[in-house]
């Protein structure tokens, strides 16, 4: 009989050279678009929102990128995006091997709720004029519309104009849904209680 040869196995091994994490997230991830975007943000209106005194708090850029990642892979609950952040290699990434809880994350949030609002609107329209993702073909009730029905179309200016003004109406219904998912999850945060069982 054959003796079968499996390749050596061992998940406790130990590395004299670490790899670094960023080697397993391919270049054109969406995850390294978010981290440019963020870094090339100016967010000095942020630091007017710490105080100088306490404990030192987490980078808003960190914070700013795990929050705008989750919201564009439609992760809205802190607990969720705490779990992630333990154990999705984008998320440990972005945030620099950081883990925030979801206390912080919510703080946070609230704390910059209109600055995130404004930042995640400047994406979506920077992601739509850049082609990384497509605003041309919506549903409604069923129905299918689109911008260009055959490649002899043309759009005219106040279609452009009118389509932007219906981006960021679909824009601030999204921002009042994210803020319906926090409010239930505060909600049920509130309702539940501790139960202690024997050890």
């Amino acid at each position: 009989m054959t003796k079968i040869h499996f390749r050596p196995y061992n998940p406790n091994q130990t590395v004299l050279f670490p790899q670094r994490i960023d080697e397993d997230i391919a270049e054109n991830d969406p995850v390294r678009m978010v981290d440019a975007l963020v870094e090339g943000l100016n967010l000095e209106s942020f630091r007017k929102l710490y105080k100088e005194c306490g404990r030192s708090p987490y980078h808003p850029k960190m914070m700013l990128k795990v929050i705008l990642y989750a919201y564009m892979n439609n992760i809205y609950s802190c607990r969720k995006i705490e779990k992630l952040l333990h154990r999705d290699i984008h998320y440990i990434w972005l945030a620099g091997y950081e883990k925030p809880d979801f206390i912080t994350i919510n703080r946070f949030r609230n704390r910059v709720k209109k600055e995130i609002n404004e930042v995640f609107t400047q994406t979506v329209v920077l992601l739509s004029s850049k082609g990384f993702i497509s605003l041309n073909v919506e549903y409604i009730d069923g129905t299918k519309i689109e911008s260009k029905a055959n490649k002899y179309t043309f759009v005219w200016r106040k279609t452009v104009e009118r389509n932007r003004e219906r981006l960021m109406k679909k824009i601030h219904v999204l921002l009042g849904q994210i803020d319906d998912v926090i409010a239930r999850e505060k909600s049920s945060e509130n309702n539940e209680e501790v139960e202690f069982t024997p050890a």
